[in-house]
């Protein structure tokens, strides 16, 4: 006698598997990083206690209807190789940003809340549920493009709901058969993208990080463009590409061309938008199936992309979001571009000649035609970014700027902002400049300063120099006013200037500056206060009492307070002997980026 169907598939019962992975998503709340934050264990918290109420509705209302639940494994190929591919771009990506391999527990966890909710929400609705790797996909393709920080996890969770309900409920038939009308994760990247610019709150999300983080690896686009070959090869999807890269090639060109600058400013295509391109715009269930369909679909995204840039820079919206917002609405047509398509089609009989004989052969066309567009890119240099490209240097901007080109004043200072806050002493210096005389940006002589001081400190002699003439000008009252409202960089700033010299020398009230700098929380005054107690300048020597700058100076961050208070621990200064901490310390100061820390950490005997 043969076994029953639904015995052999479920070896462990359904309601048991959907009650063990919302258990499972509760343990992550025990790792030290979701534990040691409240709000992000509250995040864990929430969404499993979700999961459990669901849970417990689902069991009443199967006993009550006297149903048998089952599952069945089915792995769909777009399910496993997509996936498979955005591995290499999240490893790839990891060497360059590692703050992704830190993010990949909160993966896992979001993959297990979709896995439960996928299945319980089947299961509320019919007796059978496809089990597979369906919500890979939507993981990673969400988190590709759109992170929230550990305070704000919760709108993770919901995100991932938004787009496992949305595939769920939000249907429609298409060639006869029922099917979900919206790519899940660009749905829900969708809803919660308009969120977040209608709340101007876009700094909860690492939105903007991921998007910079992925135009730094050397050749991430020929990664992307490998990665997306396989899925192109596999799914038929090339033409959605091709036609989207062309459309922004030629809207690139025509713009530099008709304006003498760059649309995406330093990239004709940023690394985010191609992998857009590539993962987020051509789902084989949600995009087009005729020809002229893909083609139009894949038109209507690049020229959005193309658009909704510079009306993000000027709605003072963040630009991370042009590839985002398009997707939904342009699903939405598949149905129209496919009528019309074949239309068309039916009505102007293409030539024998053009006829392909089979899809596979129609689309290894494509494929040659998209990768012989790729070289082109790539050789003539369309696809250089960032500094390898002339809208990545601010000399370009600057130029464009004095020459009246469109948008190349505006550019020039926000990619001194953007350069200045990398670590570029000259752009400091530039900007700084700007701030003070008020003519292209508002005028602000407290940032003006801070900008010559972040220059300074950065070894250029003219941040240096520049600071000194702002100070010896109006730039003490600008800082002490500062200082009076609880700035600690500006009372560190004018301290400073008292131990350079610039400012008469009143050791007494430098440390007293120094003291309120670090009151408001300023490692770097903390730091330079305990220098004070050491040497007795202004303030008696207190050794004890520099010992508690130096750690508050180290836990902020100061790299070279985590130094000095090493050797204070080493030589017994002000606290006992203590090898075991003073080598935490040096190794503390050489994460926070002091080489010589580093060195000493290598060889201690040198110490």
């Amino acid at each position: 006698m043969k076994a029953k169907k639904p015995a052999a598939r479920n070896s462990v019962p359904p309601m048991t598997l959907a009650l063990l992975l919302v258990v499972l998503l509760g343990l992550f709340s025990f790792l030290p990083r979701v534990s040691g934050n409240i709000r992000l264990a509250a995040a864990f918290w929430g969404a499993t206690g979700a999961l459990l109420v669901l849970w417990l509705l689902l069991r009443r209302r199967v006993a009550q209807a006297g149903r048998k639940l089952s599952y069945e494994f089915v792995p769909h190929a777009a399910h496993w190789v997509q996936p498979l591919m955005q591995g290499f771009v999240y490893f790839y990506w990891a060497m360059y940003w590692p703050k992704v391999f830190e993010f990949i527990p909160l993966i896992i966890a979001q993959l297990i809340f979709a896995y439960a909710l996928d299945m319980l929400v089947c299961w509320w609705r019919r007796d059978e549920w496809i089990l597979g790797f369906g919500p890979f996909p939507i993981i990673l393709s969400t988190n590709l493009f759109l992170w929230f920080r550990d305070d704000w996890f919760l709108l993770q969770f919901l995100m991932v709901a938004t787009g496992v309900l949305g595939k769920e409920f939000i249907k429609w038939k298409r060639d006869g058969r029922l099917t979900h009308i919206f790519n899940p994760s660009a749905l829900s990247l969708f809803i919660f993208s308009i969120g977040l610019i209608l709340t101007r709150s876009s700094d909860i999300s690492w939105g903007e990080w991921i998007a910079t983080t992925f135009a730094t690896p050397n050749h991430i686009y020929l990664l992307i463009f490998l990665v997306g070959l396989v899925v192109q090869g596999l799914f038929s999807v090339t033409l959605v590409t091709l036609s989207a890269t062309a459309t922004l090639f030629l809207l690139g060109l025509s713009y530099t061309h008709a304006t003498g600058v760059y649309n995406f400013v330093d990239s004709n295509i940023p690394p985010a938008v191609f992998l857009g391109l590539h993962l987020l715009v051509t789902d084989p269930a949600t995009s087009p199936r005729t020809t002229l369909g893909k083609i139009i679909f894949g038109f209507l995204y690049g020229a959005g992309v193309f658009i909704l840039y510079p009306i993000e820079a000027w709605l003072g919206i963040p630009r991370f979001y042009d590839k985002l917002l398009c997707v939904p609405l342009l699903n939405l047509s598949v149905r129209a571009l496919d009528r019309f398509s074949r239309a068309l089609a039916a009505r102007f009989r293409a030539p024998a000649w053009l006829v392909w004989r089979s899809p596979r052969q129609a689309n290894a066309f494509h494929m040659t035609v998209w990768v012989a567009l790729f070289v082109v890119m790539m050789t003539t240099g369309f696809l250089a970014k960032g500094n390898d490209h002339p809208g990545g240097r601010t000399d370009f901007w600057q130029s464009a700027c004095r020459e009246g080109r469109r948008n190349g004043c505006r550019e020039w200072v926000r990619l001194l902002t953007t350069t200045c806050a990398g670590q570029d002493p000259a752009s400091c210096v530039v900007l700084g400049h700007l701030q003070q005389e008020g003519r292209l940006v508002p005028l602000d002589p407290l940032r003006a300063g801070k900008s010559f001081g972040l220059a300074c400190d950065l070894g250029l002699d003219a941040g240096c120099a520049s600071l000194a003439a702002f100070v010896k000008a109006d730039g003490q009252a600008v800082f002490s006013r500062a200082c009076d409202g609880g700035d600690g960089v500006s009372c560190f700033m004018l301290g400073w200037q008292i131990v350079t010299g610039t400012v008469a020398a009143e050791p007494a009230r430098a440390a007293a500056l120094f003291e309120r700098s670090c009151a408001a929380g300023w490692a770097r005054g903390c730091g330079s206060l305990a220098e004070f107690y050491v040497h007795g300048q202004g303030v008696p020597v207190d050794l004890a009492r520099a010992m508690e700058c130096y750690e508050k100076a180290c836990n902020g961050g100061d790299a070279p307070s985590c130094a000095n208070a090493a050797v204070m621990y080493q030589r017994g200064m002000g606290v006992a002997p203590d090898e075991t901490i003073a080598a935490q310390r040096i190794e503390r100061a050489c994460k926070l980026g002091l080489r010589s820390a580093c060195q000493a950490a290598r060889n201690p005997e040198v110490q």
